[in-house]
């Protein structure tokens, strides 16, 4: 498998290109999380209240038990205490269903802001990327000898630009049916460039 091209230029923009798409993933990545960061923070009013629901249902019930010990009327006073007591439980789930919310919507937010843009610019680049090791992995399977270079120059003049073609020869199909190496190889030179490739040695 290839992953580089051969020219060095162009070799050094594909390791830009990988370098950026890293760095891409990463940037948002940091601004997911520091969008879920934010977003949790809405749930401080949730934990306030699950703090006082409890704090009140504590104090309730340990009223509750404290007058519980009176004679004779203990129960009968402690019950409406135990009894008040249950609105703090109201109040705690109140606050937990508030934080429970605020988490589902903060992970949310957070993982679609970090996985659009890293999805849409991945995409593309695995496209970019993957068809350029196809070609080139393809086309170094043939590349071996000089003589390889014939099955180029056919193909440089099916895929090439007819201004490239005229400027290598004003007849390069002729050229390549009387088998002129030089045409030939500079035919062939065009479409190996687009695929990555230096040629064999002359």
């Amino acid at each position: 498998m290839k992953l580089y091209t051969d020219l060095p230029g162009r070799r050094t923009l594909q390791i830009l290109a990988d370098l950026g798409v890293v760095a891409w993933v990463c940037a948002w990545a940091w601004v997911g999380r520091v969008v879920h960061d934010a977003t949790m923070a809405l749930a401080a009013p949730g934990h306030t209240l699950q703090d006082a629901g409890s704090g009140f249902r504590e104090q309730m019930n340990g009223a509750g038990d404290a007058v519980r010990d009176v004679p004779l009327v203990g129960d009968r006073i402690a019950a409406p205490f135990r009894q008040a007591g249950t609105a703090g439980t109201t109040i705690q789930s109140a606050g937990t269903d508030l934080v429970d919310g605020v988490t589902r919507l903060a992970n949310v937010l957070g993982w679609v802001t970090a996985l659009v843009p890293i999805l849409i610019v991945g995409l593309v680049w695995l496209f970019l990327r993957g068809r350029f090791v196809r070609r080139a992995t393809a086309a170094q399977r043939f590349i071996d000898q000089a003589a390889d270079l014939d099955l180029f120059a056919l193909r440089a003049m099916a895929r090439q630009p007819m201004r490239k073609l005229a400027a290598i020869s004003p007849d390069p199909t002729g050229a390549w049916r009387r088998g002129e190496e030089s045409t030939i190889r500079a035919l062939a030179l065009l479409e190996l460039r687009d695929s990555g490739l230096h040629p064999p040695a002359a």
